[in-house]
């Protein structure tokens, strides 16, 4: 049996086909409606021509497509995909061009040859339906490539800015603005030991972070936990020396405790957050060691989830540096060791902030047995629980 009349005209008509879909797609694709005409000719056309040629090929031995056929339909699309070519628009340009070769076969067909359309149909819908998912495949396999191409330059920037290398490069590789000042953050929150919501707390997290500075923000997150580099506003970290005092209350709101707040309603976990400012990336080094040592404190502490600055732990921070003050200072404590009512009425009482009616209330316990308590503290220690010592060794002791 003879090949059909409209498969030779279609494999003869090829290279006039191509330079038609050229015009067409550059008409009426947006996408390639804006480029010059030597991208078209340079880089669209060979696609148009490859492809045409394995439909021609696959409609003459009325076949699908092979293993081969498919992987080189793959590669074209994956050279798209590289060029930055938008995947909705090459799905679109695969559906025109099936929708303009169908009509050039419409308009050449005599009425003997309209039976055979039938068949041209169904034949270029299997392509399509054959095409379809291997374009998507080759694209979406790109964008992961380039998404892990992205993320590890990122991850380039943050690691030379946390330990003070040159950042510039890297920066300009990876498309990352420097900023002039920073607020360097240091999350803790509980691991979560299934992996998938360890994955989907840091995205939920990442994705807060990125809204508030409205843009992409350095971190390197596991869960509830990680650094971030937050572009100060205004160039300015939050209070670094020397920032005037906000004229309004509006002004006054801590954008950072808000920060936090909106961490915890996406997440729906406590998360402790420590902060301090950097003006410049020199100082980001700096700034993380200290932000890493608040945390730290905070959580031997045992202080509530929250917002962290070194000024909120300015005394405690200094009672817990190294030496022997810091265990003799937590000696002065050793007398309560057998009264853990005296050392639960200490802790309730400065905890209350030296308030005797709060702090009875706390303890379920009357006013009058309240200071009998204190006066025991006083006789044991020598010291005068309102003072500042005792409260600075309930502190050491903590920190022991």
């Amino acid at each position: 049996m003879s090949e059909p009349r409209l498969h030779l005209w279609l494999a003869e008509r090829l290279p006039d086909l191509a330079s038609r879909l050229v015009d067409e797609f550059g008409r009426r694709v947006p996408f390639y409606a804006e480029q010059p005409r030597e991208v078209l000719d340079g880089q669209l056309r060979p696609a148009i021509e490859a492809n045409l040629r394995i439909a021609v090929k696959t409609l003459r031995q009325q076949r699908p497509f092979t293993v081969d056929e498919r992987a080189e339909v793959i590669e074209w699309s994956a050279r798209r995909a590289e060029q930055g070519v938008p995947l909705e628009a090459v799905l679109t340009a695969y559906h025109l061009a099936i929708e303009l070769c169908w009509q050039a076969l419409v308009e050449e067909a005599s009425e003997e040859e309209a039976g055979e359309l039938g068949a041209l149909a169904l034949h270029f819908f299997g392509y399509l339906r054959a095409v379809v998912p291997a374009v998507a495949l080759a694209h979406a396999q790109e964008g992961r490539e380039r998404y892990g191409e992205l993320r590890a330059a990122r991850r380039a920037v943050l690691d030379a800015l946390l330990v003070g290398a040159p950042a510039d490069e890297p920066a300009l590789r990876a498309g990352v603005p420097l900023a002039a000042a920073y607020d360097v953050l240091v999350l803790r929150g509980d691991p979560d030991p299934d992996p998938a919501a360890a994955r989907q707390l840091t995205r939920q997290v990442q994705s807060v972070l990125d809204a508030h500075a409205r843009s992409p923000v350095l971190a390197v997150l596991d869960g509830m936990s990680g650094t971030a580099l937050l572009p100060a506003k205004g160039g300015e970290a939050a209070g670094a020396p020397g920032r005037a005092r906000p004229a309004t209350a509006a002004d006054c709101a801590d954008p950072l405790a808000d920060l936090v707040d909106r961490i915890v309603l996406a997440t729906g976990r406590a998360v402790t957050v420590t902060t301090a400012p950097a003006a410049g990336a020199a100082a980001i080094p700096g700034a993380l060691r200290e932000s890493a040592e608040v945390a730290e404190l905070v959580l031997r502490l045992g202080r509530p989830p929250g917002l962290y600055r070194m000024t909120d732990v300015l005394l405690e921070y200094q009672i817990a540096r190294p030496g022997n003050g810091l265990a003799q200072l937590a000696a002065r404590l050793d007398p309560l060791d057998d009264r853990p009512e005296l050392m639960e009425t200490l802790r309730v009482y400065i905890d209350q902030g030296h308030n005797r009616r709060r702090a009875a209330e706390t303890l379920q316990v009357h006013r009058n047995t309240l200071d009998y308590r204190l006066r025991g503290i006083s006789a044991l220690t020598g010291l005068d629980p309102s003072g500042p010592e005792l409260a600075a060794a309930l502190t050491a002791r903590a920190l022991r």
